[in-house]
């Protein structure tokens, strides 16, 4: 059996044990990451350079990464929360290989600017496992990366789109996560390949960097720009950006998921009520309880074993009915 279909294997029980949610909430990529960490002479101690808390979705990871590293499973861990600024987690990451640890986990704000601290690194004998989001840098430079296939989101997400308004011309306007990501860059990419040939227009696209806040103000920009009539879509890369598009759609007078249309990423509690509430009116899974298969990862890669370069969490995908069906039994 090769490592891949190890992996999958444990994300499919992982699945399964919560309650058919499609959370796969991580596995063991190497056996028991608690026994690896604590076959040596002490807890591995990894530093983890975190994006920042921006999201309902990326504090659900901080805590997947939290418990997964515990010193119960035999860990030490460093964390640092970058504040989506790319300069600060850089540095972080600089201050790891410094104070000497075990291995770095590294959930890359974006995907360029990474070749000298990943080499520095390399030259320090720590591995580097990316979690999440990926980047540009030779991937010689990384043991390996886990998380979830973002252009295939976006192609999900589009196909929604194209079925739903087919050949009835759309104006639709897209918020945008951070500049420059992973996600942003390949969700951007899925979703436009998915609606090419249809009446899909779009009108205006802005980054509101995957908060809140940031796609309630860049969706005003939008609603004073067009009007509540000249918008048929939102397309957002997250469900906080999709939130905050519901509050400036219904201070503008509007109903969200009627007179304008919302399709989103993540399925985070509080895009899945919105999506129940009718609110959202299609999301696309993207599952952030990596902790498991980061640790087992590490412990394999410490313990010379060999790990797949690229290893994926499958998503699925919910309409209002499906929604309603697992809200309630979802961890996240």
């Amino acid at each position: 059996m090769t490592k891949k279909t190890l992996l999958a294997g444990f994300a499919l029980l992982g699945a399964l044990a919560l309650a058919a949610t499609g959370c796969a909430g991580g596995s063991d990529a190497g056996g028991d990451a608690g026994d690896g960490a604590d076959g040596g002479d002490g807890p591995i101690t990894v530093g983890f350079a975190q994006t920042g808390s921006e999201s309902g979705w990326r504090s659900a990871n901080t805590e997947s990464m939290k418990e997964a590293f515990s010193t119960d499973n035999g860990f030490e861990l460093v964390f640092n929360a970058a504040d989506n600024d790319t300069a600060a987690q850089i540095a972080a990451v600089r201050d790891f290989i410094n104070q000497g640890v075990d291995a770095i986990v590294i959930a890359p704000i974006v995907e360029d600017g990474w070749d000298d601290v990943l080499q520095e690194a390399a030259d320090a004998d720590i591995p580097v496992i990316l979690e999440d989001r990926t980047v540009s840098a030779s991937d010689d430079l990384f043991a390996s990366w886990v998380g979830l296939d973002f252009k295939k989101e976006g192609v999900m997400a589009g196909e929604w789109a194209a079925e739903t308004f087919g050949d009835t011309p759309t104006k639709m306007v897209v918020l945008e996560g951070t500049t420059g990501s992973a996600p942003a860059n390949d969700r951007a990419e899925g979703f436009d390949e998915a609606v090419k040939d249809t009446a899909i227009e779009k009108i205006d696209s802005q980054t509101g960097d995957f908060t809140r806040d940031g796609g309630k103000t860049v969706m005003e920009g939008f609603l004073q720009k067009y009007g509540v009539d000249g918008i048929d879509l939102v397309y957002a890369h997250n469900d906080d950006m999709a939130l905050g598009a519901i509050e400036a759609i219904e201070a503008a007078g509007a109903e969200p998921g009627v007179d304008i249309k919302i399709v989103s990423i993540d399925a985070v509690k509080d895009g899945m009520q919105a999506l129940v509430d009718g609110k959202i009116n299609y999301i696309v899974e993207c599952n952030p309880l990596l902790g498991e298969l980061a640790a087992g990862l590490v412990t394999d890669v410490l313990a010379g074993n060999e790990v797949e370069k690229k290893v994926y969490v499958e998503d699925q995908t919910f309409t209002q009915a499906q929604a309603a069906e697992v809200i309630d039994s979802r961890p996240y």
